[in-house]
């Protein structure tokens, strides 16, 4: 008898986000004033009202088990958020609350796959996507992202990738990591694609608040009622609300497919923190909500504005301004051949490895979101911090030779 670990567990890499900011971290014990532009977490606490929320839910003894879906209460106020903010009707049944929007995805990708389906992954994309996909058997097919057209990959795209084997598509829309945005127009465009090849659409919206420029963020579960029968809604409130360590996510859809996912999630974790999901219908609920998600979105748009002007006037470098989320996508390719000491530049990685070590500048590769020659930047921290940061990057890359 063997005892090798699982082969499919054993192939996963690590999240390149997280090695990367832990690098960094290492770095800042050892004393050097490291700025980080890895992490996707808001840098804004979470607000009182919903702190205040959790604080009685303690008081109440709010402190058991809750049901594996979620507490009836959290569930109608998901229900209520979609159909107010969304234009879509769920009723509670149709919803099932996570321990974040990460286990969510990941649940949804393993009702919905069979070894060897096959899934459409636009690219640049979310460092989990494809690995999840294989976690659960399935074969990513990474769809490439045009800079020329700001990355966002319409139904013309996808069709030539799509086969007998397409199961799923997944679409994050704001989008982590370059912040595009699709619009009505190119995503009923895919709606129409997905019904006629008759596949699933998982439509991760976890940054659907933070949205710039007049731009509309469109669920494309809203866009018919066949459309809406093939799509898995997948949202949490990490981004908006500045709750990550909440953790709390959740999944709306067709009932078949969320009682299954019901059923997988009381197999593997049960029911969410109880006190978290009290203070979710807080954050959901609550009129606060609106004001307080406006505040940190335009400190998020100030922020952008300043990192993109910034990099743009360094040579060598540029980026495209983002429509949504709080990332930039820094395209590093023309630095590409330049040395840092003996070093050449060569990819995003060799770039991404001597700044920071070099600059004490910390940015995650575009090789860890498909996507090679860029580097991707969240401007979720102060603007000291960013001028901070961007002042030492045009140093390193002048330093190039």
């Amino acid at each position: 008898m063997s005892l090798e670990l699982s082969r499919v567990c054993s192939a996963i890499s690590p999240s390149p986000t997280l090695a990367i900011d832990g690098r960094a971290k290492e770095m800042r014990a050892q004393g050097r004033d490291v700025v980080s532009f890895c992490a996707g977490e808001p840098d804004f606490k979470t607000p009182q009202y919903i702190r205040t929320a959790a604080h009685e839910a303690l008081d109440m003894g709010l402190t058991g088990y809750t049901a594996v879906p979620g507490t009836i209460e959290l569930r109608r106020a998901i229900c209520d958020k979609l159909e107010r903010d969304n234009g879509l009707h769920y009723t509670p049944a149709q919803i099932v609350v996570s321990n974040g929007a990460k286990a969510s995805l990941y649940t949804a990708i393993s009702v919905l796959l069979n070894p060897g389906d096959e899934v459409l992954i636009p690219t640049p994309c979310w460092v989990s996507y494809p690995e999840m996909v294989r976690l659960a058997g399935g074969v990513p097919v990474l769809v490439p992202g045009d800079k020329a057209k700001g990355f966002v990959v319409e139904a013309a795209d996808l069709a030539p990738h799509v086969t007998e084997r397409t199961k799923l598509l997944i679409l994050n829309s704001p989008n982590n990591p370059n912040g595009c945005v699709w619009n009505r127009e190119q995503l009923a465009g895919i709606a129409k694609l997905a019904v006629e090849k008759q596949f699933y659409v998982i439509s991760d919206e976890i940054y659907e608040k933070l949205i710039y420029d007049g731009e509309q963020h469109v669920s494309i579960a809203s866009l018919g009622e066949d459309i809406y029968n093939q799509t898995i809604v997948i949202n949490g409130v990490s981004k908006s609300f500045a709750m990550t360590g909440w953790r709390i996510g959740y999944a709306a859809g067709p009932a078949p497919i969320l009682k299954t996912m019901s059923s997988m999630q009381s197999q593997i974790a049960s029911g969410s923190n109880s006190i978290a999901q009290y203070a979710t219908v807080a954050a959901l609920n609550d009129p606060k909500r609106d004001g307080e998600i406006e505040h940190m979105r335009s400190e998020y748009d100030r922020r952008r504005k300043y990192l993109v002007h910034r990099l743009n006037a360094i040579p060598g470098l540029h980026c495209l301004m983002p429509k949504g989320a709080f990332y930039v996508m820094m395209d590093v390719s023309g630095l590409f051949g330049k040395h840092s000491g003996e070093t050449e530049i060569t990819d995003s990685m060799t770039f991404a490895e001597c700044l920071l070590e070099c600059a004490d500048v910390a940015v995650v590769p575009g090789s860890a979101f498909c996507t090679e020659g860029f580097c991707r930047m969240s401007y979720a921290t102060s603007l000291e911090t960013i001028d901070r940061g961007v002042t030492r990057i045009a140093g390193f890359v002048a330093s190039l030779t």
